[in-house]
Parts: C-alpha cells; sequence; structure tokens
C-alpha cells in the first residue's frame, strides 16, 4: 500500500517529505536514520492502521515522545510515531489509592504540576523533566535523580493499556497465580506471550542462570534487555508474595514489544518541604567517590556529582552562570548532598550531621550551604550538564556510549579507579558526572566521530568498559537505555543463554519485528548509523556572518545535541521555543531548525546549498526571538541561523517586495514623518487601511503603527539648550534608533529628560538605524553597511566613562550581538558592546553606584506588571527594569512571567502569521494583563511588545522610563 493510501486512512497526521523525515532522522543520541515516514496518531485505531501497514508492507514502528533519548532508541528505518501531539490526556485520578492513569504524551513535570494540590507526585525524575514523556520514562525505566529515595519508574508502573503486534488490545497489569495461569490457556496472542514466559522463566536452572549472570540486585538503577530478573521475583516463579506484573518487562523495552496507548502509575506523597543541600567541593574526583558512601549514611534526597568539565561548560552559558554562584575556587568535582525534614529546626539538624560527617573525611576543601532557591539553581546547574557539553567548541564532543554504567556503591570507587585508568590508556580525559548516591556516574570520553579513527575508538572504549562493568556485575545501561549504542553487549552482560531467552520473548511479542527493531534483540551495529558520514570532506560554505566562534555555520547548528530543552512549556518558563509552545509541533523547535538546516548544509548537492524550499518552511515560524542563544545548554544561536539562510535563499529567489517593504520601514517612515497627518489618516482609517493591509498581506486584525509628529532628533535640538547643565555626573550618548525616532518619540524625549533631571549629560548624535528590519528580514548587505557606519560614528566617543545607551531593546542590542558578526572593525565593535547598555541597565548600574536616589522620586503609591523584551531577557535580564520601576519607594512591580509576547517585529503583522502570534501572546502575557485591575500600570519596554499587548487586550502599556519620568518630583 503507498504512503498516500494510508495517510488517508488515518485520523491524525503522516509526513514522508524530505523535510519531516530529515528532522526525525535524529534525537539526541550520536546516530541519525532517515525514516519511511512521520506519523501523529490521533487514536488507538490509527495505531492499529499503523500496525497493519506495518506488517504488510514488511516496515517497522519506531515509538517516540519528546526524542531525548541518549542511546539511539528513537530512530529507525520504517515510520516514526510520535505520541505526544495527540496522546497527552491525563485521564483519571484516584487520590484515595494514590494512583493516576495517563496517556504516553504527558509531560512529566506537567503530570506533577497537576498533582501537586493533592499532596502527590510521580517520583521518577530526568533531567530532561519539563518536556519528557512519561511513555518515554516507560520505555526506557528512566529513574534520575530522585531514585535513591523514589526508586525507578519500573516500580511505578501498575497497569498498561497496549496494543500487541496483531492489533489487538491487551491490559497488563497485577496477576495472582491463579489469574497468570488463566492467561496461559488463552487461544490468543495474549495467552502465547504469557505462556512462553512461564515456559521460560519456570525453570529452576534458567533461574539460577539468571540471578547468577544479571547485574547485582542491590543496583536499583539497570536496564539490561528484559528485567527477566524482576520477573522470577513473582509469586508465580518464587515463594515470595509478589503479584506477577507484565508491566515490569514492559518497562525498559524502549518500545520493542508492544505499543502502549495508556499507563497507571503508583504516586508518592510529596517530599517533606524543608531542604538544605551541602555543596561539597573536591580537588580530585578520587576524594569525591571516596566521600558517597559516608554521604549515603544520611538518607539523602540528592547525592549528585559534577565534574571540572561540565562546571567549565558552564561559564559560557549566559543561564547557568548566574546558577553558579556557590562556587569556591576551582574544584575538579562538587557533590551535591540534600537531606529533607518537615521543619526547618530538623532539617537543619540533619544538614549538621552531614556537614560534620563530610569535614571528617577529610577529602574535602569548602562546604557551601544551600537553601531555598539556591537549591533550585544548584539542580539547574546540573541538570543542564548533558545539554552544556555540546558547547564543546569543535568536531571533538563528549560521546555517548559508556555514559549509563552503574555499580553497587561498594564497588563505585573501585570501578571508577580502574575506569580512570582505562581512559588514560586512551588519552582520554573522561568526564564524570550525575548520579554517585545510585552508584551510576554518567562518564564520557571526547571524540570525533567524523574521523574513522575515533569511531574505531568509540567501539574499543565501549567494549573495554563492558568487560569492566561485568567484573563488577553492574549494569551497562542504567536510565539511560541499550538502545543502538548497548544493545550489542547484552549477550555478554547477561550471558548467551539468557540473551536468546530475550530473543524468544522478542518473538513471540513481535514476530514480524514490527515494533523498534534494532534495539535489544538483533541489534544495528554501535558503530554505524552516525549522524556524521566518517572521513567525509566538509563543505565550504561562505557567510555573511562570522560564525568563526562555532567554527563556521555548519558546526553552529552542530551544537544541537537533541536535548530537546526548546520543548519545554510555558509554564515552566523562559521564552525558548515560542513557535513550538503555540503548534506543539516537532518542525517549529529549535532542534528542527538546527538539525534540517546540518542536513542540508551537509548533504546538499546545489552550489546554493540554503536554496531549499525545506529550509524556508523549517525557518517560517522562527520568531528570531534569541532564546536559544542563552536557554539551550548548547547556546545554538538560532536567530543568527535563519538571517544567514534568509539571506543566502534570497540571493537565489530574489526578494519579495513586502519584505523589502518591512526592511526598508525605516525611509518609508521617514518620508510619512515629513506628512505625519496625512500619513497616520492613512494607516487609521479603515477603508485605506484595509486597502494598505490587503496590499501588504498584514493582517486584517491588526492596527498599524502611527508616526509621531516629529522626530526625536528634531525634539532633541529644540530641548538641547534648556537642558544642559555644568555639573552634571557623566556624559552619556542616547542611542536614536529607529524606533524611538519615528514611532515613540514621546518616549526618546522622556528618556531625555528623565536623564537630565537626574544630573546626566545627554547627547544625541545623528547616526544610522540600528538594522534590526535588514537582520529580521535577511537583508544582511544592508546591515552589514549600517553596523559599519554606526561603529565608525561612535567609536571614538563611546568609552566606560561615556557610554552608549538605548531605549528600544531589538535595537540597542544589534551592537552588543549583531555588529560582532557584521563589522569590519571588529576591535572597534567590540570595544563599543562592553560600553553599550539598555537605558534600564544603566540606570541600574547608577543606583548601585549611588548617583540615583529613591529620594529623587515620588513616594505616591502605584501598581505595576512588567513584561520584559524577549532580547533582553536573552542577552541580560528583566532585573535591572524590575529595579528601575522599583525606584519609586512606593511602587508595587512584579514581572509577568511572560516568554515572546508574539509580535517579533514584522513577524505578528504578517496574515500568515497572526494566529501564531495571537495564540503565543495568549499563554501567560495576554491573560496575565487582563487579569491586572484598571488601576495596575502594565509595562513593557519593546515597541513590538506594547502594540502586541494593545492589540491582543486592548491595554496600553507604558515604558519603564515613561513611568519613572512621571514619578520624578
Amino acid at each position: 500500500m503507498p504512503l498516500e493510501n494510508l495517510k488517508s486512512t488515518l485520523s491524525g497526521e503522516l509526513y514522508f517529505d524530505d523535510l519531516i523525515k530529515s528532522i526525525y532522522a535524529t534525537d539526541a543520541s550520536v546516530y541519525r536514520i532517515l525514516p519511511l515516514a512521520v506519523a501523529y496518531p490521533k487514536n488507538i485505531e490509527d495505531i492499529k492502521q499503523l500496525i497493519k501497514y506495518a506488517e504488510v508492507n514488511k516496515t517497522s514502528l519506531i515509538p517516540r515522545t519528546a526524542g531525548t533519548s541518549l542511546a539511539g532508541q528513537c530512530v529507525g528505518e520504517g515510520i516514526v510515531v510520535d505520541v505526544s501531539k495527540y496522546f497527552t490526556r491525563i485521564l483519571k485520578l484516584d487520590e484515595k489509592a494514590q494512583t493516576i492513569t495517563v496517556q504516553p504524551g504527558v509531560v512529566r513535570d506537567e503530570l506533577n504540576n497537576y498533582l501537586k494540590p493533592f499532596g502527590l507526585f510521580f517520583g521518577p525524575n530526568t533531567s530532561t523533566s519539563n518536556r519528557c514523556m512519561i511513555g518515554g520514562m516507560v520505555g526506557n525505566n528512566s529513574s534520575g535523580t530522585t531514585s535513591i529515595q523514589y526508586g525507578v519508574t519500573r516500580d511505578k508502573v501498575l497497569e498498561m493499556h497496549t496494543i500487541l503486534s496483531d492489533g489487538s488490545e491487551v491490559v497488563f497489569g497485577k496477576l495472582s497465580v491463579e489469574e497468570f495461569i488463566e492467561k496461559t490457556k488463552l487461544e490468543t496472542l495474549e495467552g502465547h506471550i504469557y505462556k512462553t514466559i512461564y515456559n521460560e522463566l519456570k525453570p529452576e536452572i534458567v533461574q539460577n542462570q539468571i540471578i547468577e549472570n544479571f547485574p547485582k540486585p542491590e543496583i536499583h538503577r539497570r536496564n539490561t534487555g528484559y528485567a527477566i530478573d524482576e520477573l522470577i521475583k513473582s509469586e508465580v516463579f518464587s515463594n515470595s508474595s509478589e503479584k506477577f506484573n507484565m508491566c515490569k518487562l514492559l518497562s525498559g523495552s524502549e518500545g520493542t514489544l508492544a505499543f502502549t496507548t495508556q499507563i497507571t502509575l503508583k504516586l508518592d506523597k510529596l517530599p517533606p518541604q524543608e531542604s538544605i543541600m551541602v555543596a561539597a567541593h573536591f580537588d580530585s574526583i578520587e576524594s569525591c567517590l571516596g566521600t558517597v558512601e559516608t554521604t549515603m549514611r544520611h538518607n539523602l534526597y540528592n547525592c549528585e556529582m559534577m565534574d571540572k568539565t561540565i562546571l567549565d561548560c558552564t561559564k559560557h552559558n549566559k543561564t547557568q552562570q548566574e546558577n553558579r554562584y556557590f562556587i569556591e575556587g576551582d574544584p575538579k568535582a562538587i557533590l551535591m548532598c540534600e537531606v529533607r525534614a518537615n521543619t526547618f529546626e530538623e532539617v537543619e539538624i540533619l544538614a549538621v550531621n552531614l556537614l560534620t560527617d563530610i569535614k571528617n573525611t577529610g577529602l574535602s576543601y569548602a562546604f557551601p550551604i544551600l537553601i531555598g532557591n539556591d537549591i533550585n539553581k544548584a539542580n539547574n546547574l546540573r541538570s543542564a550538564g548533558l545539554g552544556l557539553l555540546g558547547n564543546i567548541i569543535g568536531d571533538k564532543k563528549s560521546a555517548a556510549c559508556i555514559e549509563d554504567t552503574a555499580v553497587s556503591l561498594p564497588d563505585l570507587s573501585h570501578y571508577i579507579s580502574e575506569f580512570s585508568a582505562l581512559m588514560k590508556s586512551y588519552k582520554q580525559e573522561a568526564i564524570y558526572y550525575a548520579h554517585a548516591g545510585a552508584g551510576e556516574l554518567h562518564l564520557r570520553p571526547v571524540l570525533n566521530l567524523k574521523k574513522a579513527e575515533d569511531v574505531v575508538l568509540f567501539r574499543k572504549i565501549t567494549t573495554d568498559v563492558a568487560h569492566l562493568v561485568k567484573k563488577y556485575k553492574g549494569s551497562m545501561s542504567g536510565e539511560h537505555g541499550d538502545g543502538i549504542v548497548r544493545s550489542e553487549f547484552l549477550s555478554l552482560m547477561i550471558g548467551k543463554e539468557n540473551y536468546e531467552i530475550l530473543k524468544r520473548i522478542k518473538t513471540v511479542f513481535d514476530s514480524h519485528n514490527i515494533f523498534n527493531p534494532g534495539k535489544i534483540i538483533n541489534p544495528l551495529p554501535m558503530d554505524k548509523s552516525l549522524r556524521y558520514e566518517v572521513d567525509r570532506k566538509e563543505p565550504e560554505i561562505e557567510t555573511l556572518l562570522d560564525f568563526s566562534k562555532s567554527l563556521g555555520i555548519l558546526r553552529e547548528a552542530e551544537k544541537c545535541n537533541g536535548s530537546g530543552d526548546c520543548r519545554k512549556l510555558p509554564e515552566f518558563g523562559g521564552t525558548m521555543c515560542p513557535s513550538y509552545r503555540a503548534t506543539r509541533n516537532e518542525k517549529d523547535t529549535t532542534r528542527a531548525r538546527a538539525n534540517a538546516l546540518r542536513e542540508f548544509l551537509t548533504n546538499s548537492d546545489k552550489a546554493n546549498k540554503f536554496n531549499h524550499e525545506e529550509l524556508k518552511d523549517v525557518f517560517d515560524l522562527c520568531l528570531s526571538c534569541k532564546a536559544c542563544a542563552s536557554e539551550c545548554p548548547s547556546s545554538v544561536d538560532v536567530a543568527s541561523l535563519k538571517a544567514e539562510f534568509q539571506y543566502q535563499y534570497q540571493k537565489a529567489n530574489g526578494v519579495p517586495l513586502r519584505t523589502k517593504l518591512f526592511a526598508y520601514n525605516n525611509k518609508l517612515n521617514n518620508i510619512g514623518s515629513n506628512i505625519p497627518r496625512l500619513t497616520n489618516f492613512v494607516f487609521s482609517n479603515r477603508f485605506t487601511s484595509s486597502v494598505l493591509k490587503k496590499f501588504l498581506g498584514i493582517a486584517k486584525e491588526r492596527s498599524l503603527p502611527l508616526i509621531s509628529n516629529k522626530t526625536l532628533i528634531k525634539e532633541f535640538k529644540n530641548i538641547k539648550n534648556q537642558i544642559v547643565g555644568k555639573n552634571y555626573i557623566k556624559i552619556i550618548y542616547l542611542f536614536n534608533d529607529e524606533f524611538s525616532n519615528h514611532l515613540d518619540t514621546e518616549i526618546g524625549v522622556d528618556a531625555i529628560q528623565l536623564l537630565t533631571a537626574l544630573n546626566y549629560k545627554v547627547e544625541v548624535i545623528k547616526s544610522e538605524e540600528s538594522g534590526r528590519a535588514f537582520l529580521s528580514k535577511g537583508l544582511l548587505e544592508q546591515a552589514k553597511g549600517l553596523a559599519n557606519k554606526n561603529v565608525s560614528i561612535f567609536k571614538n566617543k563611546i568609552s566606560n566613562e561615556t557610554p552608549l545607551i538605548g531605549i528600544e531593546p531589538s535595537a540597542i542590542y544589534t551592537f552588543k550581538d549583531e555588529y560582532l558578526k557584521l563589522a569590519d572593525d571588529k576591535t572597534s565593535a567590540e570595544a563599543i558592546a562592553k560600553n553599550t547598555f539598555l537605558i534600564e541597565e544603566f540606570i541600574q548600574q547608577e543606583i548601585e553606584l549611588g548617583n540615583i536616589k529613591p529620594e529623587q522620586f515620588t513616594l505616591e503609591a502605584k501598581t505595576i506588571k512588567f513584561h520584559g523584551h524577549c532580547h533582553q531577557k536573552s542577552m541580560s535580564n528583566q532585573l535591572s527594569s524590575f529595579s528601575v520601576l522599583n525606584l519609586p519607594k512606593n511602587y508595587k512591580v512584579t514581572i509577568i512571567p511572560s516568554g515572546c509576547c508574539g509580535m517579533a517585529g514584522s513577524f505578528g503583522y504578517e496574515k500568515e502569521h497572526y494566529e501564531v502570534s495571537m495564540q503565543i501572546g495568549e499563554q501567560t502575557l495576554f491573560p496575565a494583563v487582563r487579569k491586572a485591575s484598571k488601576d495596575v500600570i502594565i509595562s513593557a519596554n519593546g515597541t513590538s511588545c506594547r502594540h502586541q499587548i494593545k492589540d491582543g487586550t486592548q491595554r496600553e502599556a507604558k515604558h519603564p522610563i515613561t513611568i519613572l519620568r512621571e514619578a520624578l518630583v
């Protein structure tokens, strides 16, 4: 049956175009396999249709949720079945029994937010918990930081609704011996499965063979093949009173046995509220690991390790720099130990006892104590570790192959000593981090998998470590699964006889090998199907933007390691990624854009490798908010990638008229400013504005911005003589950006009057526009010309004593970001950038210096809600605006926890983007503004943001500087 016919039978969607297939060719592993198609099933009938199609057409199904698998579980040649879009419902909570039933696409942290009011939570955790989904956690038997207290996912799964390979629906759950025997009598696939399990595992010799060869039972993190070692603990196979539950086998089976549609989980009561963390610092890995057994005697809720490599990566990530505050000196390792209790007095006692024992070891040199939100910061630093490893510049990257080994706690230090010696024999400085208290460290060699010699090392190191883990009777796969990378070693890890049992179990469940082939059973080679073609000559790609810090645009795209941070939902904070939050389509993630660009730049045969409609499609909904540059652990700058793509694509295909008009809007506004009344009439009159919108492809629902009666440069000349004083604090240059000059002149005047009243000498000199509009539309040659001119104008004027200050974030931050990639005079551009500030940042600094005081402002009480610009959030923070607005003593200010407003310059005006633009606004910003009473002042420092707020809520938002100017006494 052709894929077109399959598509017509589904209620959901099916894609088999090159773009979608390339996006789903990778997960967070080192592997790349182009799938046949990608399906978004809407219901169970869709899944049955897919299973039937796979059987008849001899293909396969690869189940997928968030796609953050590290071992290659989510890639394959068949149809990738993504349940993350439609199978997302929380179905039933039984508060009394402490159970919850969910579909596999429910996000772990989303579930816990739902459960919190009931005093319950789902214990297993991962570093990806704000986007990973329950189905993926079950498939992987995830555990995370909480496993030392709450166990692993397998411990929590009570019941699973599945579809078997023959299309039958089967519910697996707890069974007594009698119920189990009745199941074996069924003349169905379900009955054959139970009968096979019984016949395979009942012989005592087989059970002894399993116990002898599987990892030590005290290692609670073990995903070594199928968990037959767990099944034999039930009353069906032993003298225990434990019920048999096939869910223990399905948990960790990586979707290779059945397709799961519904999961019932056992919940725990929320942990004690009060917590303290001791972040012990060490001069060596050995000292750190030598302390673990001591700390684990203290009933810890967390016992996590970070090594120097991870810590050094955090130095270059803006978001994580703020979380590094507790680090003292230059530790080789940090052990983060958390205790909890119901009262602060109780937890203090626990922390003192823990601290005393750590000190008594004599192995740690510093012991910072973290409380409250400081613990969250430290945990965020640790959980970002995996993604941060992608920040290593160049082709050598930390390779996920041996990163999931777990041994018993008494064996940990000995195992790591041997491991370290092994790494030295390969001249490797391995990376060590994560779950020390569980006997599992994520250990990674640094390899260049584009080179044949390192691919050979990839296999050799993995093989040697497998033998070492086997020596300690450990688990090669602690929590990240076997996938492609470790399945080859299962026969070694559990013995050939046991592995043959696994093969027979796979056969009875899935005789046609439909479900996720190449993982666990009959594995794909671990050193094939790699993301990068080995020893291939790199394509030479010339760009106008300077990507030299990443060693070129291709390596900028390759920084994306698939960690999927761009899939987190609005309720988990941050801004990235606005379009995904609106559409919930993988195509609209930061990850998809980086991966698609990498794919086409690497494999395109065209002279202009950017000239692909698929790339135009994947970048279409990127708002260039820049959140990825700071929130993505790998700091993939998709805004710059998009600008370069647009430039290169338009070189081959021309620049559309609307694009030109938006890009040159400042010049058009300059013309309109000569006849502002007529211009504004045309913009505001219903008939003329509708004609204009239709001609330009602007959404009919949008209001058009009006031109100011006078330009800011003219206003400054008119008032300059009135404001010059002699005893000023310092001279500042106010950048006359294109928005303040023509659209928001009154805000520019407010800025001048405010700064002057605060005793600063303001200079507004003739300069060029920032170039933001040209950048957003890919007209990079024009943007480069403006950058060079502005650098030339300001290079001999801007210094520490005479800074450059800007009102509009999107304009002033071009000096600190894009100009560094555009300007020919890099030295001058960097010098200017160091002394360029958003106006709120400048005022905040002056407050800290004591040059600006609350006494200069009103005592009147006001309430303000502030929404910050995306570029401010990415390149700085909102605290400067918060501080400025709090300057008057009785002003009560809160920051709206919003991401992107959704306007993003011209994006929100364009008719094809209007709906997405408003969906983004509705996520957090619009509801917060509507909820605010009329006496609350709404504030936003971005021109686009203020316009979006007006169109979306009919509320006027004020710039913080206007509010502060009005507060002067």
